[in-house]
């Protein structure tokens, strides 16, 4: 069976890089009109241009998902553009500050925390007005391992504490906007290649190192090598399709197998 999302007018927060922009370019193949939303406009310009390109439909709205004001602004451009909203994958999000909680600063801490659980509540705030308006819909939630199967990763509290955040989130929104016949569900990748693991900001890891051997390659499925985007769009379209209608408040690790040995 094919992954049909004809016409459907999807927003992707945080779609312009890493994850995001492979689920922005997988959606777009499956038919749908996405319009992403993130800070960087020659960035998310990039990707608007490459899904064309392509075939696809797409354009962008400016928002820091943090900014309340910001992300209703994004989604009234999307709704004067398009009429309507009928999914949002809630994919913008930053690995932070790693450090020992003693030395992880409450700015630092109030970062993570801003970015990626209020900038998922914001992105759902703002959209299921628009879902519910429409009869249906479907929310994807990007968290993670960390924080719903993994908490071997010494110093990632700020992170962790966020990607559970969003795990419970999902699951109360489940159930909350069922009658609405609009879907929640949320995906957990393990490693997956991005510029992400770059940005992380490692403070002071070897003070509080778990002395645990894992098993060689890290990933069993792959030997050890990160999953790709693409990868994660391909579960992210299926999600958002009719083939998942009956799938909601479900968590779906996509690590390899990477989470049940660390």
């Amino acid at each position: 069976m094919k992954i049909e999302l004809d016409g459907q007018v999807i927003v992707v927060t945080g779609g312009s890089e890493g994850i995001g922009e492979g689920i922005a370019h997988g959606l777009a193949r499956c038919g749908a009109k996405v319009v992403i939303a993130s800070r960087d406009e020659k960035e998310m310009q990039s990707v608007v241009d490459s899904i064309q390109a392509a075939g696809g439909a797409a354009s962008w709205v400016r928002a820091d998902v943090t900014q309340s004001d910001q992300v209703a602004d994004a989604v009234q451009q999307t709704i004067k553009r398009h009429g309507r909203i009928d999914g949002l994958v809630a994919n913008a999000g930053i690995n932070g500050t790693w450090a020992p909680v003693e030395e992880l600063t409450p700015d630092e801490w109030q970062k993570t925390i801003d970015v990626n659980l209020t900038g998922t509540f914001l992105a759902v705030h703002h959209c299921v007005p628009h879902l519910k308006r429409a009869g249906r819909g479907s929310i994807v939630i990007m968290a993670s391992i960390n924080g719903t199967r993994t908490f071997s990763n010494e110093g990632a509290s700020a992170y962790a504490a966020s990607k559970a955040g969003q795990f419970a989130f999902a699951k109360m929104l489940a159930l909350e906007l069922a009658p609405s016949k609009i879907r929640v569900n949320v995906i957990c990748p393990g490693a997956i290649e991005s510029n992400i693991h770059e940005k992380t900001n490692r403070e002071g890891l070897e003070q509080i190192e778990t002395p645990v051997i894992f098993p060689e390659g890290k990933i069993p499925l792959t030997g050890g090598d990160f999953g790709t985007p693409d990868q994660v769009a391909r579960l992210t379209a299926f999600l958002m399709s009719d083939l998942a209608d009956h799938v909601t408040g479900t968590p779906i690790w996509i690590d390899g197998g990477q989470s049940l040995i660390q």
